[in-house]
């Protein structure tokens, strides 16, 4: 079964994640950092895909996961994201447990797995 979440677009998410740390202390560029760190886009090819209302499918499809990806781990929505199966899905959980981090004020090294 396709999640709703794969045909859904960036660009319709990306303000609830930017809302989120915002309320938290965090910043906009913070979580611009943590997109490029995770998928390997710059500020302007991440700009293109919020504009162009990509997919989380088509988004995931054209980034280049970082190796170190898999460091990430621990619980989002109460589902253990290095458990995840289908790899798209554990993708996009990646995304999210990497603004918790940041909203729950981590570190940036921290986060990115420095």
């Amino acid at each position: 079964m396709e999640h709703r979440i794969f045909t859904t677009s960036v660009a319709s998410v990306y303000p609830l994640y930017v809302k989120k740390l915002e309320r938290k202390g965090r910043t906009k560029a913070e979580l611009d950092e943590v997109i490029e760190w995770l998928t390997g886009f710059d500020d302007e090819e991440l700009d293109q895909h919020l504009a162009a209302e990509t997919t989380f499918e088509g988004f995931f499809d054209q980034a280049h996961l970082n190796p170190k990806a898999s460091a990430i781990t621990g619980t989002v929505c109460g589902i253990r994201v290095e458990e995840v199966e289908d790899p798209l899905m554990q993708k996009i959980r990646y995304l999210d447990k990497l603004v918790d981090e940041l909203a729950k004020g981590k570190a940036m090294e921290k986060v990115l797995r420095a």
